[in-house]
């Protein structure tokens, strides 16, 4: 009996990377529904293909535009557009399976609507955790929610950790989070301040999203790994290390207290952790290449350099904050790498901003979801203000 699938961030890379392993297995997977923001030309070629029952767009125009189309190409899937229905296709019975690949803080609502209602859930949604942190994994244990980590680093975590979670504290000394450097791993550090937009989004190995690229050249994207991980696995913040390993083999490893260490290598391809996710606890195809052990390079491990990454260590500076810390790190983050992107503040003034907006925030008490949404609204407009005065003429 196949399972229903939905996918929120259908057009992004994680996405697409999902809907081709569900085209490998069309025995085992359906599309139930699939969300964008105003890709409706790439989501129109995703209906065709798999003919969901609901497709979401954010954007009113898109939705129109969209609505029309598949009226026109004689399809039925019916277009919702906003956040209320994305959280009802979240939470919809009908699909015990949802990716949760949307970007930033936005995809948050959504997923605590999957989690609620006890979905198999396949976070690659860092901000969820990031931005929700205890509150959103309450959401997890009371709804019965699977969670399920998609980033390539949490995956190999994931599955280098015993079956049983209540063994992990007991046997784990630390985890430790692989990084590739990104673009900028060698280059001169009086030249960062020149790096541009284009530069900044070609990463060496991996094939993402602009801003993923960006938090990649800073190794902001680590800092929130770092973030994701101490939730996602109960460790303490100093039980999490991260290493510069180039070649992007080794995903990450895991150090037991007898100093034995585990750790998952494949090639650097989303679809590997996409797979497992889906089928778990099982394994199928992902479509990835296989490692060629005879044609490796050489492995290598570099200690990231504070003054190249001064960013990485922001994660445990928020992790050892008052709660909300998180969310106003991710918030700042997200206004000053779309600030790059749009070419008004520099590469080196993404992490201007952020620690600007967390030198000023005074930590408000936290109840529940609400809070940390008006937490992240703040942030924003705290770091929107000091992007203002950074801004190029």
């Amino acid at each position: 009996m196949r399972q229903g699938v939905t996918i929120l961030g259908s057009t992004g890379s994680i996405g697409v990377n999902t809907l081709d392993v569900i085209a490998r297995h069309p025995d085992r997977f359906e599309v139930f529904a699939l969300s964008a923001a105003t890709r409706t030309e790439l989501m129109l070629e995703q209906c065709r293909k798999f003919q969901p029952i609901h497709a979401v767009m954010s954007d009113p125009q898109a939705a129109r535009q969209l609505e029309d189309q598949l009226r026109l190409s004689g399809l039925k899937t019916r277009v919702l557009l906003g956040d209320d229905a994305l959280q009802r296709i979240a939470a919809d019975e009908r699909a015990p399976i949802v990716m949760a690949a949307i970007v930033g803080a936005a995809g948050l609502p959504a997923c605590l609507a999957a989690a609620r209602a006890g979905k198999r859930l396949l976070l690659a949604n860092k901000e969820a955790l990031v931005v929700g942190g205890e509150v959103f994994l309450s959401a997890v244990r009371e709804g019965g929610a699977k969670l399920l980590p998609i980033d390539s680093e949490h995956s190999a975590i994931f599955q280098s950790l015993p079956d049983d979670p209540t063994t992990w504290s007991g046997r784990v000394e630390k985890i430790i989070l692989t990084a590739s450097g990104g673009p900028f791993r060698e280059r001169a550090l009086s030249s960062l301040p020149e790096v541009t937009v284009e530069q900044a989004c070609k990463h060496p190995n991996w094939v993402m999203g602009r801003k993923i690229s960006v938090d990649s050249a800073t190794m902001m994207n680590k800092a929130l790994e770092v973030i994701e991980a101490r939730y996602l696995f109960g460790m303490l913040p100093e039980q999490i290390e991260v290493v510069i390993h180039p070649q992007s083999i080794i995903h990450s490893l895991v150090q037991y207290r007898d100093t034995s260490v585990v750790a998952q290598l494949g090639t650097p391809d989303m679809r590997v952790p996409i797979a497992y996710g889906l089928s778990w606890p099982e394994r199928v195809a992902s479509g990835a290449r296989a490692l060629d052990f005879k044609a490796l390079p050489s492995m290598t491990f570099e200690v990231p350099d504070p003054q190249r990454f001064p960013g990485l260590d922001l994660a445990w500076q928020v992790l050892a904050g008052p709660v909300g810390s998180t969310a106003v790190l991710n918030a700042a983050n997200e206004v000053a790498v779309q600030a790059f992107l749009d070419r008004r503040i520099r590469f080196d003034q993404i992490h201007t901003i952020n620690c600007g907006v967390l030198q000023s925030w005074d930590a408000p008490r936290v109840g529940g979801i609400e809070d940390l949404l008006a937490i992240d609204t703040l942030a924003r407009a705290e770091a929107q203000a000091l992007t203002h005065k950074l801004a190029r003429p």
